[in-house]
């Protein structure tokens, strides 16, 4: 367990967000047509909140929680990025994301 102004890291912690993040990615759905240069940059952006998530899984396994939290919280992220520019819709859910 990691310990930082109070707050406690620990692997359910870190599982929580795991989940949420992959909620997130089940639920925003492409505003732009794929292949246009917004898919692009969309197919980007999810290419790189999935590595994160990966990232997030790997460092849990390894028992290193803080860069697992620090991953997964990058990988939300790069989601509501894409929600909050509008290249992803959100579907109105402002528990999951920061709806523009």
């Amino acid at each position: 367990m990691f310990k930082l102004n109070n707050l406690e890291l620990s692997e359910s912690l870190v599982k929580h967000y795991i989940e949420l993040t992959t909620k997130a990615f089940e639920k925003a759905t492409p505003l732009v047509e794929k292949g246009s240069e917004d898919g692009k940059k969309l197919d980007s952006m999810l290419k790189m909140s999935l590595d994160y998530l990966n990232d997030a899984k790997y460092f849990l396994e390894k028992g290193d929680l803080l860069r697992a939290y620090g991953a997964i919280n990058y990988s939300h992220a790069w989601i509501d990025a894409g929600v909050r520019i509008k290249l992803l819709d959100g579907h109105g859910d402002d528990e999951l994301f920061t709806l523009p």
